[in-house]
């Protein structure tokens, strides 16, 4: 009896009996992954460098007086480090979580090994939970690298456990919904980079824009009070700004109620079901169309017909000759024509006309609701539309840029295509002019919105000039290092990575380091000339000084542009300092397409 019921046990602990064999497969996968090492290694390394920085900045190492004031210093210290590692982690793991699942089931469609799945006894929802709980896996080992600095900064006091607690729920909770999110796009999505950005814009709608519609909606009205709470129900960014305001601020209550992270948890949890349920069905219907021999794609057997279904073959006439009219020739180069003729949005003209639709339709709402407020004469409300635009430029540009070749490298066609007539520079520059057309319709946007509001009187037509200048050089210097991180690695995961990396350390992770280092330092020159190349400092600085009624009237020599320094500059400075970033970033880009030419025919298999 106690043999059987330890057998029992043993048994309902291992984890193929709650999510199938595939969880089993994917822990010894990952196992002996390099990645994963790395992963962990440069998470670490990141954590620690923000620590030490957060610690010099807020800890005075020569403080001397009193042992009381010393110990309120380090627990004020303590409160501020302990704030900053569950912000990191809230913020680094859903964003490593996106890009871990983008392919974690597109994997199993496109190389036909779905349908092989569903003739074992495992099934879609052993398959969907398996990918999911393999990977939230190793986020988990990333979570517990930090509880040991958690619980020794913790002595220091200041910080209540219940504040760690719910910041570890809540971003598990997050980590949870954004994986659910992005499985579900991998189901649809063959692109890893495709899948990536359509669940960053998915996640940026659900907790960004719905909320600040919904606050520019009800402002004035009794419902006011309430909008705090109910969004925050649906979204975790405003609960754990909230629980970290509470500790920081050091108050008696939080503006939310104790009990409301816990809600706020189990909402997440329910919608994550909701999305990994629907994610089952669809899995199991495209498994089924696999098995029986049919391939149309994910999404076609749920909207179209069922995998028992056969299309009908269309009977041909025998005596009609076959009609060449469709076949177009060749013009040019043949990678240009190729990149130029292919689609600017993957899923059929219908899914584009629809996106389209709907993106115009928002941004004409948000127009009509700032002529309503009379917001659109006043220079940060266009500084704000324009970042905005630059911003989706940017990250559309960096991602594709970075999928070029190594696309071709996963479809098996890299070496027929360097087999070849076609030299190395034909193939780079057929596939930069590629990565401009694709992100054309994101610079369109930016585009229309200058025009329409120079012709209304809203922005002086220098801003043409100036935006030109930014965005050329954020294009050549993206689209270079893209196309040498896609020459350099295998996978497209790791070159979208590895180009979002350097995005990030260089306008991110650099002017953080500088404005800690000189606030210790007391000279500030370094960090500001740093910060006057920033393409969004630019894009913002530049809108300010030519946005609004008053500026678009204003003649060329009574424009002022504030710089990071405070300091009041011409139109000539201002040119000077575009100019240079040109010269310096687009010099970068160049660079890295030179060594993307030196790579190009280096690891082909």
């Amino acid at each position: 009896m106690a043999e059987s019921l330890f057998q029992l046990v043993g048994r309902l602990s291992r984890p193929s009996v709650w999510v199938g064999p595939i969880f089993d497969k994917e822990l010894r996968v990952s196992s002996r992954r390099k990645r994963n090492y790395f992963l962990r290694f440069g998470y670490l390394l990141c954590l620690t460098a923000f620590i030490v920085l957060v610690w010099l900045s807020s800890v005075n190492l020569q403080i001397r007086g009193p042992v009381a004031y010393q110990q309120a210093k380090m627990a004020e210290a303590g409160k501020i480090i302990i704030v900053t590692i569950v912000i990191f982690q809230f913020l680094a793991t859903q964003f490593i979580t996106i890009i871990m699942l983008s392919t974690s089931i597109s994997d199993e469609i496109y190389h036909r090994t779905l349908g092989v799945l569903m003739t074992t006894p495992i099934n879609s929802f052993q398959i969907v939970m398996g990918k999911l709980f393999s990977k939230l896996l190793q986020l988990l080992l990333l979570l517990a690298i930090s509880l040991p600095l958690l619980a020794i900064v913790r002595v220091l006091g200041g910080v209540p456990w219940d504040y760690i607690l719910s910041g570890l729920c809540i971003t598990l909770t997050s980590l949870i919904f954004a994986g659910s999110m992005s499985l579900f796009f991998s189901i649809g999505g063959r692109r890893s980079y495709a899948v990536i950005l359509t669940t960053i814009l998915a996640l940026s709608v659900a907790y960004a824009f719905i909320p600040g519609l919904t606050v520019w909606l009800l402002y004035y009205t009794r419902l006011q009070n309430y909008l705090i709470p109910l969004l925050a129900v649906f979204n975790p960014f405003i609960v754990m700004a909230m629980e970290s305001q509470t500790v920081l601020q050091s108050w008696g209550g939080g503006v939310l109620p104790s009990f409301f992270w816990m809600a706020h948890c189990g909402v997440m949890l329910f919608l994550s079901s909701l999305i990994l349920a629907w994610s089952v069905r669809i899995v199991r219907q495209a498994a089924l169309s696999q098995a029986v021999g049919e391939n149309p794609g994910p999404w076609k057997p749920i909207f179209h017909r069922k995998p028992s279904e056969k299309k009908p073959k269309r009977k041909t006439p025998v005596n009609v000759e076959p009609i060449n009219d469709a076949i177009r020739d060749v013009v040019g180069s043949p990678v240009v024509w190729k990149e130029l003729r292919a689609p600017l949005i993957q899923g059929g003209r219908h899914h584009s006309l629809i996106g389209l639709v709907l993106a115009v339709s928002a941004l004409v709402f948000t127009y009509w609701m700032g002529w309503k407020d009379d917001l659109l004469r006043e220079d940060n409300t266009h500084m704000s539309y324009v970042t905005i635009f630059m911003f989706m430029g940017m990250v559309c540009n960096l991602v594709l840029s970075a999928t070029m070749l190594t696309s071709e490298k996963e479809l098996r066609s890299w070496p027929l295509l360097l087999s070849t007539t076609l030299e190395d520079r034909e193939i780079l520059l057929g596939k930069a002019a590629g990565v401009f057309r694709r992100c054309l319709p994101v610079w369109l946007f930016l585009a229309v919105h200058v025009l329409l509001f120079i012709l209304a009187g809203y922005i002086h037509p220098v801003a043409i000039v100036h935006l030109v200048l930014i965005v050329s050089w954020i294009i050549l210097f993206l689209t270079g290092s893209g196309l040498y991180f896609s020459a350099l690695f295998q996978r497209t995961t790791t070159a979208v990575v590895a180009n979002m990396a350097l995005a990030i350390v260089l306008w991110l992770v650099v002017p953080v380091v500088l404005g800690f280092l000189i606030e210790m330092a007391d000279n500030p020159r370094p960090f500001l000339f740093y910060m006057r190349l920033h393409p969004l400092v630019q894009t913002s600085i530049t809108m300010r000084g030519n946005g609004g009624d008053l500026n678009a009237e204003a003649p060329l020599d009574q424009l002022r542009y504030i710089w990071p320094d405070r300091k009041l500059s011409r139109i000539g400075n201002t040119n000077l300092t575009l100019l240079s970033s040109v010269v310096v970033y687009g010099g970068a880009g160049v660079f890295f397409g030179w060594r993307a030419r030196k790579r190009l025919r280096k690891n082909i298999f």
